[in-house]
């Protein structure tokens, strides 16, 4: 397998910053130099311009305010990297929009036992990154910038009072856009926790595909500086050779893609990158109980992990709104299902990418699952918080509050 890594979109630095998760300094104030430097660089009227809130959340420009949050809701409208249908631009819009059935005061949980909009966290929809659709390496950069800024907030004084370390760092959940915003926002989280971290992908497709075996008579595969490498097939091969994943711990979920060539040698590069393979048709024979615990048993409860969701993973007949359908995929309801038994993660960040809403019914189908998924995983992010506050110092769970 190509490894090189003087890939030509390595635009930022490679220094980490260690965090220690038992002390956690509080964030310096914001200067009048610091927010006018923020205004200048993420004030563009047109990516914030007439934006809905995500479930009637408050909704602040998070880019250019010095707003603390426990969980921010991020849209990143960005599909220049697609190899087949464009149009996941709108995604975040469109999950916006169909999430108007949520509001904060009618979103209790009934299989948590929380209403996540109003318990310990404080969620918000933090707008729009402006990410330019005339150059992936600049697009790149600023959806890198964007999450290494909002991740390296501090949460509100009282999460960050808390003895448990789960709430000393914000959470994003990204709307996304084409599935390789992922790659920025792994860049990120290894730079703000210090270290790699576990991935669980919900997707039709591998997504480790080493970019040269997207054929083109105009690319040498010896040369790794082609901006085509960046591209929502292959943002985890490119995270992989930056060592950004948890090799060993990460998991694909839901596979029923085609693979290139006439043999299993991408199966044989995903196996080499520390993959474990959860295809669509397993759960006809584990059905999602099996899922859930395939996924538990390889990642655990304390393995940071970034939870990543391609809406293909949901057969088209029920989200036909993406960008690269693969039929014979999951109902909406097993999905959920599996999000819902995979609650005891320790997600620190998340993404819901490939809505096209182009291609969307009249009904917004694929929107309303996305919205959907979303309420779930913040659902299990606020009910993980919860469940941290209850244990003891030893990490013994006491006996359960209320609200749990």
């Amino acid at each position: 397998m190509l490894r090189c890594s003087g890939i030509l979109l390595l635009l930022l630095p490679t220094a980490l910053r260690a965090h220690s998760s038992h002390h956690v300094e509080q964030q310096q104030p914001f200067s009048q130099e610091k927010l006018k430097d923020l205004e200048k660089k993420w004030a563009a009227d047109w990516a914030f311009s007439g934006i809905s809130r995500f479930a009637h959340l408050p909704h602040v420009h998070c880019l250019t305010r010095p707003e603390s949050f426990d969980i921010g809701i991020i849209g990143a409208p960005f599909d220049t990297a697609v190899s087949y249908r464009p149009g996941a631009r709108f995604g975040p819009r469109a999950i916006r929009a169909v999430s108007a059935r949520q509001t904060p005061y009618r979103s209790f949980n009934a299989r948590a036992n929380i209403n996540p909009y109003t318990s310990w966290a404080k969620v918000v929809d933090c707008g729009d990154i402006p990410i330019t659709p005339f150059d992936n390496a600049l697009a790149l950069r600023q959806m890198t910038e964007a999450f290494e800024e909002l991740g390296s907030r501090s949460p509100p004084s009282k999460s960050l009072d808390s003895p448990t370390p789960y709430l000393h760092k914000p959470k994003l959940l990204t709307l996304g856009g084409d599935h390789s915003i992922a790659l920025p926002a792994l860049r990120a989280l290894k730079k703000i926790y210090g270290h790699p971290v576990t991935v669980v992908h919900f997707d039709a497709h591998l997504d480790t595909w080493d970019p040269a075996k997207y054929p083109s008579s105009w690319i040498d595969p010896s040369d790794p500086s082609t901006q085509s490498f960046f591209n929502h097939g292959s943002m985890f091969w490119i995270a992989d050779t930056e060592g950004l994943i948890a090799n060993g711990s990460s998991v694909h979920a839901g596979l029923r893609t085609r693979l290139s060539g006439n043999d299993l040698s991408d199966y044989e590069d995903d196996t080499k990158q520390g993959w474990m393979r959860i295809s669509t048709d397993d759960i006809d024979d584990i059905g999602p109980r099996g899922i859930v615990k395939a996924i538990m048993d390889r990642v655990g409860h304390d393995a940071p992990v970034y939870l990543s969701v391609d809406i293909d993973v949901i057969d088209p007949g029920m989200a036909p709104a993406t960008g690269t359908p693969e039929p014979g995929g999951w109902t909406t309801r097993e999905l959920i299902r599996i999000l819902r038994g995979i609650e005891g993660l320790n997600v620190i960040g998340a993404d819901i990418v490939e809505v096209s809403p182009a291609y969307d019914g009249a009904s917004e189908q694929t929107g309303l699952a996305a919205a959907q998924i979303a309420y779930e995983v913040i659902t299990s992010m606020v009910k993980k918080g919860l469940m941290e506050q209850a244990k003891s110092p030893e990490g013994e769970v006491l006996e359960a509050k209320d609200e749990l």
